[in-house]
């Protein structure tokens, strides 16, 4: 857990000072706002919940419930604009499985890395009133594009921060 911890900080400080520089005029990434979670798969859930907020101190943002009323995913609240997804995946071992941006517009988005011939899927709309898009990059890693209408499950959770 120790080494997770880790290599998320360090990845979350390295997303971040990218959206940083992408916001400059100079940056042809037009429309990213900055990182907004990374998703990650545990073993177990309520461990893994209770270990984010009773000890790390962050608190719960949301949860999306199956039709059997289990957790399908629950967010915590780093701070205002970020968040930790955490979704179970039982009998297997934890690990990351995304990095979540926010765009500001994800027709925009996707058309922009469509035009650089980005391996990028379709639009689409969430559970959590997000719209998602999704890249993959050569390696296989999964990068989420959000936008956060009103509605969202993520900005109403930024906007009670």
């Amino acid at each position: 857990m120790r080494a997770c911890m880790l290599f998320v900080t360090g990845l979350l400080v390295g997303v971040m000072l990218t959206s940083v520089a992408a916001q400059s005029s100079k940056s042809p990434n037009k429309g990213l706002v900055q990182l907004n979670h990374i998703g990650m798969n545990v073993p177990n859930l309520d461990e893994a919940v209770a270990f984010y907020t009773k000890t790390m101190g962050f608190p719960e943002a949301f949860r999306v419930n199956d039709d059997k009323g289990q957790a399908r995913l629950v967010y915590v609240q780093i701070s205002k604009n970020t968040f930790f997804e955490i979704q179970p995946q039982p009998g297997r071992p934890a690990a990351i499985n995304h990095v979540g941006i926010h765009v500001e517009n994800m027709k925009a988005a996707t058309e922009m890395f469509k035009a650089r011939g980005v391996n990028i899927g379709e639009i689409r709309a969430s559970d959590t009133k997000a719209i998602l898009n999704n890249i993959t990059d050569p390696n296989g890693i999964r990068i989420e594009l959000a936008e956060l209408p009103p509605e969202s499950m993520h900005r109403q959770a930024m906007n009670r921060w």
